[in-house]
């Protein structure tokens, strides 16, 4: 547990990225909200999304947001979580279930801390803290997984 604070404390004072890596029930939403508690963004809001809950044609406009008419059902302009979190951290979990071009968007989004909105033109700057979170499968179920039907 010390070994944990310690890499949190570190890991509070600086604007990286945080990779969380665990299997189920290890704790990785406490060391989340723990590494949120004492960074410099702790004023700001802690935005959790569950990667996984959320169907994969929605993810980008969640994540990202949308222009009025930017699909069937757009009515109105809505910010994504990107823009919620504004000022704090944003918590992606279960990011291995991200499709895998929508990966490659968020990973232009984690370097350069800007992105446009689903149908839209200009790009939206954002000061968060990511901290994106994979479920670590042991061995064996990895080669269940992989096992054909």
């Amino acid at each position: 547990m010390r070994a944990i604070r310690t890499v949190v404390e570190n890991i509070a004072g600086t604007d990286v990225t945080v990779l969380i890596r665990g299997e189920s029930g290890v704790g990785k939403d406490f060391v989340a909200r723990a590494i949120h508690a004492a960074s410099v963004h702790r004023q700001g809001p802690f935005i959790k999304v569950n990667c996984a809950a959320i169907p994969p044609g929605l993810l980008e406009s969640e994540l990202f947001g949308h222009e009025k008419g930017a699909f069937t059902g757009a009515h109105r302009r809505k910010p994504g979580q990107f823009e919620y979190a504004q000022g704090g951290t944003i918590y992606l979990d279960e990011i291995a279930e991200l499709p895998p071009a929508l990966q490659a968007k968020l990973l232009h989004v984690l370097q350069d801390f800007r992105f446009a909105r689903v149908g839209g033109h200009g790009l939206i700057e954002v000061d968060v803290q990511p901290i994106v979170v994979a479920k670590l499968l042991d061995r064996r179920a990895r080669l269940i997984q992989r096992e054909p039907e």
